[in-house]
C-alpha cells in the first residue's frame, strides 16, 4: 500500500459481529484497523448490543472507530476486507450473520459511488447500530433528530472500549 506522502485523512469505521465472541472480535479488530498502515486510532466508542437489523443469526456487538489514516479509501476498504477475512468472514448471501462486519462510513469529506465503494455509507442514517456510537465519538456528525428517528431500533451499551 502507497501511503507515503499523502496527507492524513479523518476516517470513521462501523465494527460489528454476531457469531462466535462476538464482543472479542470487535476488540481485536479494533486493534487490528488501528495497526493498518499509515493508520492510528483516534477513538473508539463503547461496545453495543442490537438485535440484527435487515439480518439474521443472534444480537450484534457493534462499535465505530475513528481513526486518521494516509490509506486512500480503496486501499483502507481492502485492509478492512483483509481483516474481516482473517477473521472467518464468510459472505453466502446478503446481510448472513458474520464473525465480523468492517465498513467504512466517513472518509474524511470524501463521496464516491463506486461498485466495490460508496462514501459516505449509504444506509448508515438508517441504523442506530451506527450512528449512537457514532454520536458517541463524533456529536457534529449525527443530528439530534437522525437519532430520534431510529428510537424504535433497540441498543444497548455494554462498556467502554479498552483501546
Amino acid at each position: 500500500m502507497s501511503q507515503s506522502g499523502r496527507p492524513e485523512v479523518l476516517a470513521y469505521i462501523a465494527l460489528g459481529a454476531n457469531l462466535g465472541n462476538a464482543q472479542a472480535s470487535v476488540l481485536v479488530a479494533i486493534q487490528r484497523v488501528a495497526s493498518l498502515p499509515g493508520t492510528r486510532l483516534i477513538r473508539s466508542s463503547s461496545l453495543y448490543r442490537t438485535a440484527p437489523v435487515a439480518a439474521t443469526g443472534p444480537d450484534f456487538i457493534n462499535a465505530v472507530v475513528a481513526v486518521a489514516t494516509r490509506l486512500s479509501a480503496p486501499e483502507l476498504l481492502q485492509g478492512l476486507q483483509d481483516i474481516e477475512n482473517q477473521a472467518g468472514r464468510l459472505r453466502p448471501y446478503r446481510n448472513a450473520p458474520r464473525t465480523l462486519d468492517l465498513d467504512i462510513l466517513l472518509y474524511g469529506d470524501a463521496s464516491m459511488n463506486s461498485p466495490a465503494l460508496r462514501l459516505p455509507h449509504p444506509r448508515m442514517h438508517e441504523r442506530a447500530f451506527v450512528l449512537v456510537p457514532l454520536a458517541e465519538i463524533a456529536p457534529d456528525k449525527v443530528r439530534p433528530e437522525q437519532l430520534g428517528a431510529l428510537a424504535f431500533q433497540a441498543i444497548e451499551r455494554l462498556a467502554a472500549t479498552a483501546p
